[in-house]
Order: C-alpha cells, then sequence, then structure tokens
C-alpha cells in the first residue's frame, strides 16, 4: 500500500508545485491491489457491506479488508490512466513476491508520464526484499538518485 500511497501523494504535490518532490523510489509497489489482488467473490462481499478475512503470512492474526477502505480503493485506482508525475522513478521488485506479482512494476512504469523510469527486477527477491543484497541494491539506488541531483560544484 506504500507504493500506492506514495503515487498518489507525489501526483497531488506535483500538481501544486512540480518542484517539490524531486524522485521516488518504490519497492514492491503495488498500485491497485484492490482491484488485482482481491478475488471477484471477496469484491462481491465487500460490495454488500461485509469484511473480509485473510491469512497473514507476517503475523498471527488475520488481515481484515473493510468496505469502506475497499471502496476508497475502488475510486483511486491509477494503473488504468496515466500518472501526473515527470520526475525520476526507480522500481526495485522480487520476482518471487507472492503479493504483489512483479508485472505490476513494468504496468506501473508504463502509466507514468515520466521518462526517467527504471525498474529492476530481483529474481530471487521476495515481496520484502531484506535480505543484506537488497538492502545494499536500496540504498545504492537512494544514493545515485540523490548524487544525481546535487548541483556540481
Amino acid at each position: 500500500m506504500g507504493g500506492w500511497l506514495m503515487l498518489m501523494v507525489a501526483e497531488a504535490l506535483a500538481a501544486d508545485s512540480p518542484d517539490k518532490v524531486k524522485g521516488l523510489i518504490g519497492v514492491a509497489a503495488a498500485p491497485d491491489f484492490t482491484e488485482w489482488g482481491i478475488a471477484q467473490m471477496d469484491k462481491n462481499v465487500l460490495a454488500d457491506g461485509e469484511a473480509i478475512w485473510e491469512d497473514n503470512p507476517y503475523g498471527p492474526e488475520p488481515t481484515p479488508t473493510y468496505p469502506g477502505f475497499w471502496a476508497d480503493g475502488q475510486v483511486n485506482l491509477l494503473l488504468e490512466r496515466q500518472i501526473a508525475f515527470d520526475g525520476p522513478v526507480r522500481l526495485l521488485h522480487g520476482q518471487r513476491d507472492d503479493d504483489v506479482p512483479w508485472d505490476i512494476s513494468t504496468r506501473l512504469a508504463e502509466r507514468l508520464l515520466s521518462a526517467d523510469v527504471q525498474v529492476t527486477l530481483i529474481k530471487d527477491g521476495d515481496h520484502r526484499l531484506s535480505r543484506e543484497s537488497d538492502i545494499h541494491l536500496l540504498l545504492r539506488t537512494v544514493a545515485e538518485m540523490v548524487l544525481a541531483r546535487e548541483p556540481v560544484a
């Protein structure tokens, strides 16, 4: 959900002040997960005003999805239109991500207005990309973006 929020905030800020957001870095960004990440049967339950509960691979308690949350997600879908952000974007995604299909990052890259978009696929990476090598890749990506934006002395 963080990647979806990142995109919505960047688009809103860019509308008011195009230079306010210098760049975006997404890790397994999942815009529109209320669309592609929920089975039609569950969408019907949510549309009828009932919550759904799913197993949580990251903790002991099931994860709820409430009808209001789902409805809000449906109103804020991004992947079917151009996303009005023109700055640099770096998307990192593991190809062994069981939560967010990696092709979501490639679809997102297509929808971004920016021409400066790079998608990095980590063949054996999972959803969290939390191994030491994954963390180094993320830090290197952040450093490259920051250094590329610093004025030359």
